[in-house]
């Protein structure tokens, strides 16, 4: 039984949304599920996705806040 996590940040991916939509979701769902299909032969009924969703305030890079990081990097150029 494969359970697979994708973590993905709490952020829209389209104008006007703080988050990734349902139907985003249930893409990434149906991908992994299919992925596990072809490629270890497992059952999509065996298949476990889990979406974790990470606030941008809980992460970062490069010793900074994921946002702060990215203020730095726009403001270069």
């Amino acid at each position: 039984m494969p359970i697979v996590t994708i973590q993905v940040t709490r952020e829209g991916t389209q104008p006007g949304a703080d988050s990734v939509t349902a139907a985003e979701k249930a893409a990434l769902i149906r991908g992994a599920t299919e992925l596990m299909q072809q490629v270890l032969n497992k059952p999509p009924e065996s298949t476990f996705v889990v979406i974790e969703e990470v606030d941008p305030d809980n992460w970062g890079w490069g010793g900074l806040p994921a946002l702060e990081f990215r203020r730095r990097r726009a403001a270069i150029g």
